[in-house]
């Protein structure tokens, strides 16, 4: 399993879609900046951390034209609760098949009790990697005030 590079392709993945329908990425995004965020799952306290800190910043992303999507192992009723709980209003993915994400991104897999460990890449409009974080463990992810940032810089270069 390889780890994606800057410049690559994201894949297409594509997971169901808490509510409905499929979240289907990186098309998710077309033209626009995004944020994929892979999370452990709704009982890891980082994870939840991370989500609520994205929601948060949702005016300050959508100024900047970033949108973000997240998806983990959990499944429907459980990421339904997730998303109800802490008003997520980007879309969530549930059910998603460890193996299949992890062979396609490079996410890292946990054996005990099966899910993908935290990872978050940050793309372009046009659906390549500009940034990628993989975390083998609970900490180590991608902030929203550093998704911003990396926006910023590239509109000030480009």
């Amino acid at each position: 399993m390889a780890r994606l590079d800057n410049g690559q392709t994201f894949p297409t993945l594509e997971v169901p879609r808490t509510g409905g329908g499929t979240l289907r990425l990186p098309d998710e995004f077309a033209g626009h900046y995004g944020v994929v965020l892979i999370y452990r799952g709704s009982w890891c306290p980082y994870c939840t951390g991370q989500l609520v800190a994205f929601q948060r910043a949702t005016d300050t992303l959508t100024a900047l034209d970033v949108r973000v999507a997240a998806l983990s192992v959990d499944d429907e009723p459980t990421t339904r609760a997730l998303v109800d709980k802490h008003h997520l209003a980007f879309p969530v993915g549930h059910s998603a098949d460890a193996e299949q994400v992890a062979a396609l991104t490079g996410a890292y897999l946990n054996d005990d009790r099966r899910h993908l460990q935290s990872t978050g890449f940050v793309l372009s409009p046009d659906g390549s990697v500009l940034n990628a974080v993989y975390s083998s463990g609970a900490i180590g992810r991608l902030a929203p005030e550093d998704v911003a940032g990396l926006v910023r810089f590239r509109r000030s270069r480009a």
